[in-house]
Parts: structure tokens; C-alpha cells; sequence
């Protein structure tokens, strides 16, 4: 039997941020991606009822297995039963699925073993071949519709923090985000780049000790915390000018701009790094993968292919950059890796500039992983 506090919301990225420990998590949530899942797993919530299908076999999403790594029971319950339940109800879900307040039956739901969870991704992956042609066919299309974005110049408001000349680090909530953080952390504090917090990923840099200074995005998923820190606020827009997420940045008597743009918040930030004149932009968990796009609900990745193709060539995709090498350094690396950079270190201070920066990123990973 799991007794806990049900706590629901329409969204699940919201919902996280008022979630206590033990409490049980109530999210309509159809293919419950990895981001979500993590952030429940950080809540320490005791369950998660989901009144939409966590897998729904369309592609292989990662958030159910998470939660299953974690030990955080998952239920997958019919959609009514949102409207019996009320935030703050004390219920009970048996081990059968079967949720009761005040020792009445509210209604059942499956659970998801691991079994289960293995079982669905298998279906899930043999659809995948439909659907990634489906992808393709959305973000040719609507490339060739939204080539303006990219090709014309992003009218960039007047700014209090200068990005000219300077390095951007852009975070994002994506896959391994807190890792790859903390693995530059070595990076920020020598060359203390403009720290570019993309919703929640402004609490990312937060969290990790490093107040964001310059906050882009629909304003969603962001804490009040991390929106008072930052020098800038820039508020994503629709194409139309309309910005949902404004009202809650002037509630907080907080100046924004606003800049209407298509395409995902990240795209909008990775092109103010680049017309603000960033010399080098660092990203850290972008999406760029058929099933980051998938899961954050987007068919297909049109705006994001054009962002890159724009910035390519200052743009250091960090993602990752945690996982290159976990072993332990043994005590004659430094002194290989310092002769090994030479002839490099003397080719990139020879070639230019763009690629001084290169070397210079790659160094001071190198002195992360052997911990100098």
C-alpha cells in the first residue's frame, strides 16, 4: 500500500516546483519524457499516477524507465479520475492499482513494472522507422517555410549584459544537464562566460552556485528565485507578439523584453548568443536528437537545424562533456598531457583566434577530469 498527498497539475514541468517529498504526483503526461522524469525523481515523490499513457508506443521515450531505476512506482490510471481527485487529497493505491480516499474507491489503474516498461518500449521501438519518416517529412517542410529566421537578422533589444567579444554558456533542461554543468564549472569560473539560462535552466545555474544572467524563454518553468537574479529577461514570444508568459515577469515587477520568434526557446537564446556578437557559445543540454524533439512533443526540428546551421561555427556543444571519461587519472597523465599539448596548443595559437578558444575549452576539461 503507498499513502501519500495527491498533488496535480496540467503540467508536469510546473507541478514539480510545489512537489514535497512522499507526496504523490498526479500529471496528464502522455509519453512521459526523461527531463520530467528527473525531475520527479529529484521531488522524491513516493508515486506517480499518470491520467495519459506514460508510453503510448509511438517511440521509445525515457522517462518511465527512470522512474523504475529510481524505485518511484508508476500508475497509469483513466483520465476521469483527475476529476475526483483534488489537490491535497490523502489517498492510498493498492497494489493491485486501485486508489482510495477516505476508504472509498476512486477508481484503478495499471502499474508499470519493469516487465511492463521493457514490454511497451519494444513495440515502441519497432514503430520508430514510421515516425522518424514522419519527422523528417515535418522539418523539411517547415524549413523551407521558416528560412527567414534564420537568414534575416534577429532584432535584438537593448540589453543591460554586453555579449560582444564574449564567451555564452546557454543551459537548458535537457539530458544530463546537472552533470555537464558542474563538468565545466572550471570553465565558468576562468572565463567567466554570460550565463544564459533558458527557463529552467536559469535554476539549473542557480542550483549549481552561478546566478543566470540573462533568462530567455516562455517563463513557464522558471523559479521567481532565479528570474530576480538575472540583469535580463527576454520573454518568447508567438510570431504574433503575443507572450503569455509576460504577466507573470511584470507580477514580479520585473522589466522584460519581448522578441517574437518561431521555433524553441533554445533556438531563441543560441541566436541572441550569436547577434549579440558571443565569440564562442557553449551549449549545455540542447536538444538535437529525434527523440529529445519527440519527447518535448515537437514533429519535427525545423527551426533548430537553420539555429545551428547559422551559429555552427561558434557554437561548442558541450552535451555530454561529463560522460567522456570517468576513470582515474593515474599519476603520470598530467605530464603526458602537457607535452601532448604542445604541438596542438602551438597549431591553435597559430591558426587564429576561433580556434585559441577551441583549444582553450578543451584544456580546461582536461584539467576537470584530472581534477587540477
Amino acid at each position: 500500500m503507498i499513502r501519500g498527498t495527491a498533488r496535480l497539475g496540467p503540467r508536469t514541468k510546473a507541478l514539480i516546483n510545489r512537489l514535497q517529498a512522499g507526496d504523490i504526483a498526479v500529471i496528464d503526461h502522455p509519453d512521459l519524457d526523461e527531463v520530467a522524469a528527473d525531475g520527479l525523481r529529484q521531488a522524491r515523490v513516493r508515486a506517480v499516477i499518470n491520467l495519459s499513457p506514460s508510453i503510448t508506443g509511438r517511440y521509445p521515450n525515457l522517462g518511465p524507465s527512470l522512474l523504475a531505476a529510481a524505485g518511484i512506482p508508476l500508475l497509469d490510471a483513466p483520465r476521469e479520475l483527475g476529476q475526483r481527485l483534488r489537490d491535497g487529497d490523502a489517498i492510498t493505491v493498492d497494489e493491485t492499482g486501485c486508489i482510495y480516499r477516505d476508504g472509498a474507491a476512486l477508481g484503478a489503474g495499471t502499474w508499470l513494472s519493469g516487465d511492463v516498461i521493457r514490454e511497451r518500449l519494444e513495440v515502441a521501438r519497432s514503430n520508430l522507422p514510421a515516425e522518424v519518416e514522419r519527422f523528417i517529412d515535418n522539418t523539411l517542410e517547415y524549413a523551407r517555410r521558416e528560412k527567414a529566421f534564420v537568414t534575416e537578422p534577429l532584432p535584438l533589444p537593448a540589453l543591460k549584459v554586453s555579449l560582444q567579444g564574449r564567451h555564452a554558456l546557454v543551459v537548458v533542461r535537457g539530458h544530463n544537464y546537472r552533470e555537464d554543468l558542474a563538468a565545466l564549472s572550471s570553465y565558468i569560473h576562468e572565463l567567466k562566460p554570460v550565463l544564459i539560462g533558458v527557463d529552467g535552466g536559469a535554476d539549473a545555474l542557480r542550483e549549481a552556485g552561478w546566478p543566470p544572467d540573462i533568462v530567455i524563454g516562455d517563463m513557464d518553468s522558471v523559479s521567481d528565485a532565479a528570474l530576480l537574479l538575472a540583469k535580463d529577461v527576454i520573454v518568447h514570444a508567438y510570431r504574433d507578439g503575443r507572450a503569455p508568459g509576460l504577466a507573470r515577469v511584470q507580477a514580479l515587477g520585473l522589466p522584460a523584453h519581448v522578441l517574437a520568434a518561431p521555433g524553441t526557446s533554445e533556438d531563441l537564446a543560441l541566436l541572441v548568443a550569436y547577434e549579440g556578437g558571443a565569440e564562442l557559445i557553449v551549449a549545455v543540454g540542447t536538444h538535437s536528437s529525434l527523440i529529445d524533439f519527440l519527447e518535448k512533443g515537437r514533429s519535427g526540428m525545423a527551426s533548430t537545424f537553420l539555429v545551428r546551421l547559422k551559429v555552427g561555427a561558434r557554437l561548442v556543444d558541450a552535451r555530454g562533456v561529463s560522460q567522456l571519461y570517468k576513470g582515474r587519472p593515474q599519476p603520470h597523465y598530467p605530464v603526458q598531457i602537457a607535452l601532448a599539448a604542445l604541438v596542438p596548443a602551438a597549431v591553435a595559437i597559430a591558426l587564429g583566434p576561433s580556434l585559441r578558444d577551441l583549444f582553450r575549452l578543451a584544456w580546461l576539461q582536461a584539467r576537470i577530469l584530472l581534477g587540477w
